[in-house]
């Protein structure tokens, strides 16, 4: 990598899998000083705005009302408290691993509305589009989701166009790209002229994605590869895609730090509004400001390292999150904090 890089290139890891497997694997040390590597919006549970948050927590405590939400979304702090915390109170949150468990919820009590907070990208959504067809097939009552669902193209769209940013390269993420395939990227060499690779989560992989967008940019010849062919079909997964487009439509959402995105968010289709937590509960989502201090947004950005922020490591830990770049096992200030205290990062700051 260290022969095609002949001036200084900033390359984005998009998924938030692929930022603990670079660290967990060492591989920061073994980037040639020239190659910056910064970490994107690619963590569900970071990328959900203040508001959403928010909205989430309101549900906690509703009278008869159990809420189901995957395990990273509980430390999350809101403007006031946290999921945990309302738990701690006597609210009903219970943690499920997945979108049918929380379907199996409600079907095991009709007497109690179960809400399912459903985040995540391209890569949940399929399995909460198939629910709510479960759903609606029992013609369940008391079922309904926190609809929170976001699109990654769109979003690297705002980041490539952004002059702040300032990015060369995009390590694409490999568990979206099972899904979408390859032709959602493509305006990004064709517009942008930024170079592109989907890389798998082994150490051989991702190195082998960043020495091709590495020649890409040597040779000026930006486009969209993949080094994950053993997962990620150029045509996706036509059959989610599918159940996805049944039960949803493109929607502008509300990313943190990245502020409102056109048609980035997978909303509920007319016939499926009977289960959306938002219409049925009469809940809003009111945008709140980030904790003050926090400083997520520059990170979920690219715009700066995690140690960069004045809370890091002092009064936001993993044990006391302030951010929810903090809180997440896939946010990249925990990676930052659990694997410098491994000693298992070359750090140049």
């Amino acid at each position: 990598m260290g022969e095609l890089t002949d001036r200084p290139i900033k390359v984005m890891e998009v998924c938030g899998t692929h930022t603990v497997s670079i660290f967990r694997q060492g591989l920061r040390a073994l980037f040639p000083p020239n190659v910056a590597l910064v970490s994107g919006p690619g963590c569900p549970v970071c990328v959900t705005s203040q508001g959403e948050i928010d909205a989430a927590l309101s549900l906690a405590g509703r009278a008869n009302t159990t809420v189901a939400t995957y395990g990273a979304m509980l430390r999350v702090p809101g403007t006031e408290p946290t999921l945990a915390e309302e738990r701690s109170r006597g609210a009903d949150v219970r943690v499920v691993t997945s979108a049918d468990q929380a379907l199996s919820l409600a079907m095991d009590d009709r007497t109690r509305t179960v809400v399912f907070l459903a985040v995540g990208f391209e890569t949940t959504a399929p399995a909460t589009a198939s629910v709510v067809l479960d759903a609606c097939r029992e013609d369940l009552d008391n079922f309904m989701i926190l609809n929170l669902h976001k699109s990654v193209p769109p979003a690297l769209e705002t980041l490539a166009s952004d002059p702040e940013v300032k990015l060369e390269a995009f390590l694409l993420p490999g568990h979206v790209s099972v899904i979408t395939g390859l032709e959602p990227y493509r305006f990004l060499p064709e517009r942008y002229g930024i170079a592109c690779a989907v890389a798998g989560f082994e150490a051989e992989e991702i190195m082998a994605a960043l020495v091709e967008v590495a020649r890409q940019i040597r040779e000026k010849r930006p486009r969209v590869a993949s080094l994950y062919s053993r997962a990620v079909r150029p045509q996706g997964n036509a059959t989610a895609r599918s159940v996805m487009g049944k039960v949803f439509a493109l929607d502008d959402a509300t990313w943190r730090g990245l502020g409102i995105i056109t048609s980035s968010g997978y909303s509920l289709r007319e016939e499926f509004t009977r289960f959306d937590a938002l219409e049925r509960l009469g809940l809003t989502i009111k945008e709140a400001p980030p904790p003050a201090g926090c400083m997520c947004g520059e990170v979920l950005k690219g715009l700066i390292d995690p140690p960069a922020c004045a809370l890091f490591g002092r009064s936001c830990t993993p044990a006391h999150p302030i951010g929810p770049c903090m809180v997440s096992t896939e946010g990249s200030c925990a990676a930052y904090y659990r694997f410098r205290q491994r000693g298992n990062v070359n750090w140049r700051d």
